[in-house]
């Protein structure tokens, strides 16, 4: 059978799919009303749920305006398909493994049962005391799919320019499956063992952006180098206020991202934003300052990768710390991510865009100062418990992240080879992959 019949065979194959599990799981077309839903609250999540959405099309612009020119399309795409991908998987079983009925003994949940919410049943207007005491759990879920869909796009800046779309997607849904619902449960469900041990992740430090960092690194050393990586020069970036931009876009729907995790319009949330904003912008402006320092010129891409790294490193602190805590954090977080890169540019490791060193170590140095200057909790208030835990469960979920990802990009490259062709990385992806080009002016290739 041709190529073209076995795609439309196996699309006709997945509408039956889509057309019997929509039918069979089929659920009440109105949500039940609940007295205990708190409007105030509902407004704000419903708010929250929007703006961490925007973050996706935020990092795609800021991702691909780093990227060469061949390779924007296909660079923002990733971050867009995962929008996709993500949000149907989701309602399928990613949100019950990750917040289903804990399995595990008490106190030290590993995983949700794939059965308890599987394709939402159970997920609707009512609210759970658990979860989402005073929103619809339909609500919480939604908010807690946006944090699902941006963890994979954060990945994909580490490999750019040489992955396969195909294989990218697999990828993608593997990672959410065995790496990014398992560590949301440890950390979020209230059987979880990490939050058990007192470990504190207010918006995702540890579940998003250390699980992308690691896995990021995996990536990178799986993969390998690019054809034009050099260690003595930097890859001009595309365009740049595509990077300003996304960086904005970010800044902004960041603060669904953490004020948002309070799960009501309190105090808490109060906090979170004017910590999550705080931290940025000290952030940003120590990039600048440091790099200043070093004899380098005050950047876009300096800046606009600063106040990413800040917004990083306060997630996991956002509702636990004070506002000169907030500043300190970022302060620390762009001397540690600056160093990082400069590191990474001198060594033979291609992480296309830091990922790992932005990401990865931000959500690192903050997870370790969320620790320090927890408010009652942490290091400066004599309570050494939570720090240590802390460290613990640092080594545990980057063992956990990296292993586990290498394992599955491993998996991956034996069903659908990751790596595109030496001549595909040549032409660029967005022509290779795709068909399209930026620069609109291209020829097909086949």
């Amino acid at each position: 059978m041709k190529k073209t019949g076995l795609n439309w065979l196996f699309l006709l194959s997945l509408l039956i799919i889509a057309a019997i599990m929509g039918i069979a799981f089929s659920g009440p077309a109105s949500f039940e009303i609940d007295e205990n839903v708190v409007a105030g609250d509902a407004a704000w999540m419903l708010t929250a749920t929007a703006l961490v959405l925007i973050m996706t099309p935020g990092l795609a612009f800021f991702y691909g305006g780093m990227i060469q020119s061949r390779n924007i399309l296909s660079t923002m795409l990733q971050s867009f398909i995962a929008m996709g991908v993500i949000s149907v998987l989701w309602i399928v079983v990613g949100f019950s493994i990750a917040f289903g009925d804990s399995i595990g003994p008490e106190g030290f949940g590993l995983f949700g049962n794939p059965a308890t919410f599987f394709m939402f049943r159970g997920v609707g207007g009512s609210c759970n005391p658990d979860l989402s005491p005073t929103i619809p759990l339909a609500l919480f879920a939604m908010f807690q799919l946006k944090f699902a869909i941006i963890t994979p796009a954060l990945i994909t800046g580490s490999f750019a320019g040489r992955v396969r779309f195909r294989a990218y997607m697999l990828f993608m849904v593997l990672f959410c499956l065995f790496i990014y619902a398992p560590l949301a449960h440890w950390t979020w469900h209230p059987n979880g063992f990490l939050r058990n041990w007192g470990v504190l992740d207010f918006a995702g430090g540890t579940v998003v952006h250390m699980s992308a960092g690691f896995a990021a690194l995996a990536g990178a050393m799986f993969l390998g180098r690019r054809k034009d990586f050099h260690t003595d020069r930097e890859i001009k970036p595309a365009n740049i206020p595509f990077v300003l931009l996304g960086a904005g876009m970010l800044w902004f729907g960041w603060f669904g991202f953490n004020a948002g995790s309070a799960l009501g319009a309190n105090s808490t949330a109060a906090l979170a934003l004017m910590n999550t904003n705080t931290a940025s912008a000290a952030a940003m402006l120590t990039w600048i300052f440091f790099d200043a320092a070093k004899g380098k010129k005050p950047s876009s891409i300096g800046a606009a990768i600063g106040l990413v790294v800040g917004l990083v490193a306060i997630t996991p602190a956002a509702g636990f710390v004070s506002i000169g805590s907030s500043i300190f954090i970022g302060v620390i977080a762009a001397l540690v991510s600056n160093y990082a890169i400069a590191l990474r540019t001198k060594s033979l490791l291609d992480d296309t865009l830091d990922v790992f060193p932005a990401h990865g170590m931000g959500g690192i140095t903050g997870m370790i100062l969320t620790a320090v200057f927890a408010n009652k909790v942490g290091l400066i208030y004599g309570e050494v418990t939570t720090f240590l835990y802390h460290l613990l469960a640092l080594v545990i979920v980057g063992v956990f992240s990296f292993g586990g990802s290498w394992m599955i990009y491993k998996l991956t490259n034996m069903l659908v080879p990751l790596r595109v062709s030496a001549h595909a990385e040549k032409v660029g992806l967005d022509i290779s992959q795709h068909d399209e080009s930026y620069d609109f002016e291209y020829k097909t290739v086949g």
